[in-house]
């Protein structure tokens, strides 16, 4: 039962394209958001989707193959573990952040291409 303590599995779409950096420890880091959707009738029995936003975190190599491959609209399946984590802004407001830090990444579908305008 170990393998099923804070796992968390989930297939969405990027709501943005992903944001690598390179920390000053040699370590990279890729940080994008995702959205999964539940579909489910209401009490007057109309169909209505609900969405729920995601922090995705991946580090290392996982970090390098999301920066490169992934974009806005991508359908990807991760698993990873859900992190707990605050911090102090700068006007010394306390905010609470939950991520996703991720294990496994799986490419479903690529996002659409843009229509280029001349």
């Amino acid at each position: 039962m170990n393998s099923l303590r804070n796992r968390v599995n989930l297939i969405g779409n990027l709501g943005q394209d992903p944001e690598t950096k390179a920390l000053e420890n040699g370590k990279k880091v890729t940080r994008f958001t995702m959205a999964t959707s539940d579909d489910f009738k209401n009490p007057e029995g109309q169909k209505v989707k609900e969405t729920t936003w995601h922090n995705i975190v991946a580090w290392n190599s996982l970090a390098d193959i999301a920066g490169k491959y992934l974009r806005k609209g991508s359908q990807v399946a991760v698993e990873g573990r859900i992190v707990y984590r605050s911090y102090e802004d700068k006007k010394g407001v306390t905010k609470y952040i939950t991520e996703i830090v991720l294990n496994e990444l799986l490419f479903l579908k690529p996002a659409k291409e843009q229509e280029k305008v001349d």
